[in-house]
């Protein structure tokens, strides 16, 4: 056999060789991509019937999908529509700029007398706490002001006068979940209270915080007395009274939290009570109206609260007013007006559709949150977002940062701890009446990030939709 022959032979097993290696490579991949399938298919039959899901997964390493079920179903997105507010509100060009909240005076200050009025300026700051209030307050003493001859005005023109979200159930207040927004918010609107029972038949111990003359007590409660009925604390929401309601036995310690009404004269009442308390004279006297400067106005203190913070709360905790707040914030950026809108902020959100390439007019946007019953986006348009997200270094860092991680914080805590997903899931829970939702990223065993959202629907309970997310993102990391 000569030469040109054994090379021929050569070249042609080479051929054969590759090609083979290219069909078993090609093999292996579809048998995955199949397997995967099979898998996630296999879980769903474990749903509760009647219920439904879609589901979207993106490889962002290999920018491809590698599932997508029913990814194009309109779903009530729950909580999962902070990602849409939260990235949203990062993309934009003064995002990093911090919620502050001002003080103002409107005459001549005088030997430590103010001859004029105190303006306190709203800028939805929903971390604003008994911490902030002390530091303003603090500020204003070393001005120095020691007495204050007109009022106290509250400025809360950065928001129009609607306390809730389109959509929002009126029979859900008085819990804390369900803040009754404004841009003065002091301890988010919220009493964090706490029962400890005494000796059997007598009242239990009543602690509230913040504590303040706004709100007051009536404590029916009996310690250790199953017949004084289910415990119960409320308020006359229907009227808007803020006198708490406390009722029925207390066997052991009970904590919770309750709104309130009015939660910007709220914070004005506290600042006032505050300022009486650290030695600034003053009537005690205080109503709401717009701050115009004028050539005697003087910004005497001011309190900062950075956007990383607000970012962190609303995505880890799932905070309602603080997915609020960033809407409004969007809403006044986004448009240059000094009043945000709910409308303007949606329509933030609705040019960020645009812009990845999905038509608005096919989703419902009705607030910030995902509390509206109103909401309706699928989990394509949720993947990408998170894919935009994922294509801008500075905005996946911060966004990335934010979000709960499986097993180890905020809503995810409890979750996938003991699964290849522990610590590998950053994602976005969400949960309302029938609703189970999550969406966020994951890195796989081979390093890749995936970006991915589960969206389950018209589940009574959520054991199931949850063990079959947490499953779904196991595989997923394997």
């Amino acid at each position: 056999m000569n030469k040109t022959i054994l090379l021929y032979l050569f070249f042609m097993l080479k051929r054969l060789f590759s090609l083979s290696f290219f069909i078993l490579f090609l093999s292996s991949f579809t048998i995955s991509a199949q397997s995967l399938a099979e898998q996630i298919e296999k879980l769903m039959q474990d749903l509760p019937e009647g219920s439904d899901v879609g589901i979207s997964i993106y490889d962002l390493t290999d920018q491809r999908y590698i599932y997508n079920y029913r990814e194009k179903k309109l779903c009530r997105p729950a909580s999962t529509q902070k990602l849409l507010t939260g990235i949203t509100a990062l993309d934009l060009p003064q995002a990093d700029l911090p919620f502050t909240t001002e003080v103002w005076t409107n005459g001549e200050i005088k030997e430590g007398t103010l001859n004029g009025d105190l303006y306190i300026i709203g800028d939805f700051d929903p971390e604003f706490d008994e911490q902030s209030m002390q530091a303003l307050v603090d500020q204003i003493k070393s001005f120095p002001i020691n007495n204050i001859t007109g009022k106290v005005y509250g400025d809360v023109s950065i928001k129009d006068s609607l306390y809730w979200g389109s959509g929002w159930a009126w029979d859900d207040t008085p819990n804390a979940f369900q803040p009754h927004l404004s841009p003065l918010m002091y301890c988010k609107g919220v009493v964090t209270y706490s029962l400890t029972p005494s000796t059997a038949g007598n009242v239990a111990t009543v602690s509230c915080f913040p504590r303040s003359s706004f709100y007051q007590i009536e404590n029916n409660t009996k310690s250790h007395t199953p017949n004084a009925g289910s415990f119960e604390l409320t308020r006359d929401w229907m009227n808007g009274d803020n006198t708490l309601l406390i009722k029925g036995n207390v066997p052991s310690k009970i904590q919770g939290k309750i709104n309130l009404h009015h939660p910007e004269s709220f914070f004005i009442h506290a600042l006032v009570e505050k300022l009486l308390q650290n030695g600034i004279h003053c009537k005690g006297e205080y109503a709401f109206n717009d701050f115009n400067a004028t050539t005697t106005s003087t910004k005497i203190a001011s309190w900062n609260t950075s956007m990383s913070k607000v970012l962190k709360e609303m995505m880890k905790e799932s905070d309602n007013l603080n997915a609020e707040a960033l809407l409004n914030r969007i809403a006044r950026q986004s448009t240059g007006k000094t009043q945000g809108t709910t409308k303007d902020g949606l329509e933030a959100i609705k040019q960020l559709i645009k812009k990845i390439g999905l038509n608005p007019s096919d989703y419902r946007l009705a607030d910030g949150c995902g509390l509206s019953n109103y909401n309706y986006i699928t989990p394509e348009l949720l993947v990408a977002f998170l894919r935009y997200a994922y294509s801008n270094t500075e905005l996946f860092q911060k966004l990335y940062k934010s979000l709960p991680i499986a097993g180890i914080d905020g809503t995810l805590s409890y979750r996938m701890g003991k699964t290849k997903a522990f610590k590998n899931v950053h994602a976005k829970t969400g949960a309302i009446s029938g609703i189970y939702t999550l969406a966020g990223y994951l890195k796989a065993n081979n390093g890749h990030q995936i970006a991915f959202a589960i969206m389950n629907q018209n589940a009574l309970a959520g054991k199931k939709p949850r063990s079959f997310q947490n499953e779904v993102c196991t595989i997923l990391c394997e």
